[in-house]
């Protein structure tokens, strides 16, 4: 009797007076919120320059400001300037909050359709992504994290854009980055041709101690290393973007198949599952790429591209330094026990190197020096260094169907 005459308060509480200020209550509360939450992403401060720990950053009372799973915030929040880049199912754009006063004041935002990421099978890595980079926000070459957001149609990825004189993007060339005016390393890589050995260095050094903090960290295996995800900021150091593939592994394998073809490990293609020595094969492919113009394995068949880097035979051009082709032999092993990276010592013996003989890696990480490449940048905002893009063709795009919401809308719910 107890029990039924609780439920009968709980009716009479519904259907009398009260109620009828509840949803005055509600949308009052989550105004405050959502204007809480504006603000939070419009006073974010980039993160300080002085770390006192390289593998201490994710301890940093700064961090309560990043990767918050917005309820509130929505597209409409925000002016959208620039598309920065595009895939099959990612938009990233340049933009800024409406209402702002501080009009140099940038963001860049992801937008992934959710018809989109089911059709193509990538939920698993959209979740992962969301998941690792709220793990390792906070180091110098790494894209932050902000926010993230959702609604009916789309999930969002909002990151900040950092253009300091003194500081520095699956399925998409950007991903949720800093909006680094620099644009892609790849870009100044064409047009180079090459780059020479002290430019190869000194970008292959900050990568190597990227790889050494998603490694040693948090046991994260980046799996899409190439030009293309590395961006540059205004003073021409590189920020890591497009976490896509990443997965955290520790010491076990996995195996799906994901990459770009003349970066994959030869026990990728396999699938004889892979680890955390994927990305230091990938370092060794990065590194010749710099200094050639073209990965070792290459062809325009792609099945003759895995054919080549299961042989593993390298072939180096008379004028590459010896250094190089050394630490290029020993991060290229196919038997990945033996590979430079992930045998005993770890990143410590990539770092020990010959090749990085002269790096003062403190320099590197506190962003004490600039880079070899210093982009022109006019203005906060200049998005000068990105591609145009097409406008969005909406006439062919895939419905987020009923069924698709009930079994997948609890899979999206960190966004």
């Amino acid at each position: 009797m107890a029990t039924g005459s609780v439920e009968d308060s709980s009716s009479e509480v519904q259907s009398g007076s009260v109620p009828s200020s509840l949803p005055f209550k509600t949308n009052s509360i989550r105004h405050g919120i959502h204007e809480k939450e504006r603000h939070l992403v419009q006073s974010f401060r980039s993160v300080p320059q002085k770390f006192a720990n390289p593998f201490l950053v994710t301890d940093r009372a700064d961090e309560n400001q990043l990767c918050i799973s917005s309820r509130t915030l929505e597209l409409n929040d925000f002016k959208l300037l620039k598309t920065l880049g595009t895939g099959t199912f990612a938009r990233v754009w340049l933009t800024r909050l409406k209402n702002q006063e501080d009009k140099n004041k940038v963001y860049a935002l992801k937008v992934l359709r959710k018809a989109d990421v089911i059709k193509l099978k990538q939920v698993e890595h959209v979740r992962n992504e969301r998941k690792t980079l709220a793990a390792v926000n906070g180091h110098p070459f790494i894209t932050n994290l902000i926010a993230s957001f959702s609604d009916e149609h789309s999930l969002y990825m909002l990151v900040t854009f950092l253009l300091l004189l003194s500081y520095l993007l699956q399925g998409t060339d950007l991903s949720q980055l800093d909006f680094c005016p620099g644009g892609e390393i790849f870009t100044y890589l064409r047009r180079a041709r090459r780059f020479n050995e002290d430019t190869s260095r000194f970008y292959a050094a900050e990568i190597t101690m990227t790889i050494e903090f998603l490694h040693d960290i948090h046991g994260v295996a980046y799996r899409d290393l190439k030009p293309e995800n590395i961006l540059l900021d205004a003073d021409g150091h590189i920020k890591l973007v497009d976490f896509g593939f990443a997965k955290q592994v520790g010491n076990r394998e996995t195996y799906t198949l994901c990459g770009t073809p003349e970066y994959l490990a030869p026990e990728v293609i396999h699938n004889s599952g892979h680890g955390l020595a994927v990305d230091w094969w990938a370092l060794g492919i990065l590194i010749y790429e710099f200094l050639v113009g073209q990965p070792p394995f290459w062809d325009q068949n792609p099945m003759r591209i895995y054919e080549q880097i299961v042989e593993g035979r390298l072939r180096f051009p008379p004028n590459m330094p010896p250094a190089a082709q050394n630490i290029v032999s020993l991060l290229c092993k196919t038997n990945p026990s033996e590979r430079l990276g992930y045998i005993s010592g770890g990143s410590g013996r990539v770092k020990a190197h010959p090749f990085f003989a002269n790096v003062v890696w403190d320099d590197l990480f506190y962003h004490r020096v600039k880079g070899p490449i210093l982009p022109r940048v006019s203005h906060p905002a200049d998005a000068g260094n990105f591609e145009e893009y097409p406008e969005t063709d909406t006439r062919n795009q895939n419905i987020y169907t009923e069924d698709q919401k009930k079994k997948y809308e609890p899979l999206f719910s960190d966004f």
